[in-house]
């Protein structure tokens, strides 16, 4: 039975129980169980008399949102409900979410702090007093930033793979 079961398509406008939400949405259902007690007012499914979630098309795209937000753009869990709750589902589902409180994408406290320190390495720095042990404390913090930046880049492509 569960090998004709595996070979039947719903829907879009069905029910699916749990492994198959999980399946659709590419997470373990254990995952699902979690978000459904952190996001109780976008993921809300039907439970049946025996236990058994079936989650209706909306909480499919609620998880399938999530899933983007925490997965795909590295959000925390508090910031996906945040954003959700600021801008609704539609607009994360369309690609037409802000992410970072409206910030330009590319930008960041650690971007921001390295373009700081480079400009501190510009042509009047030497006219501006930064004495050499200062100047060398300046490239050895920009050397490390960098290379944070680097590692962050490094795992956030990883993930997104």
């Amino acid at each position: 039975m569960s090998a004709n079961r595996a070979r039947i398509e719903k829907s879009a406008t069905a029910f699916r129980s749990i492994g198959e939400a999980a399946s659709e949405i590419g997470v373990e259902t254990h995952v699902i169980r979690y978000w459904e007690s952190k996001f109780p007012r976008e993921v809300r499914p039907v439970k049946r008399a025996d236990g058994r979630r079936l989650f209706r098309p909306q909480d499919v795209d609620a998880l399938r949102a999530i899933q983007i937000l925490v997965h795909e753009h590295g959000m925390t869990l508090k910031g996906a409900k945040a954003l959700l709750s600021e801008q609704g589902l539609a607009a994360v589902l369309s690609g037409e979410a802000t992410l970072g409180a409206g910030a330009p994408a590319g930008t960041s406290p650690a971007r921001d702090l390295q373009d700081t320190v480079a400009r501190a390495f510009g042509n009047g720095a030497a006219e501006e007093g930064i004495t050499d042990e200062r100047r060398q404390r300046l490239e050895g913090a920009l050397v490390e930033l960098t290379d944070i930046k680097a590692r962050i880049d490094a795992a956030l492509n990883r993930r997104a793979a």
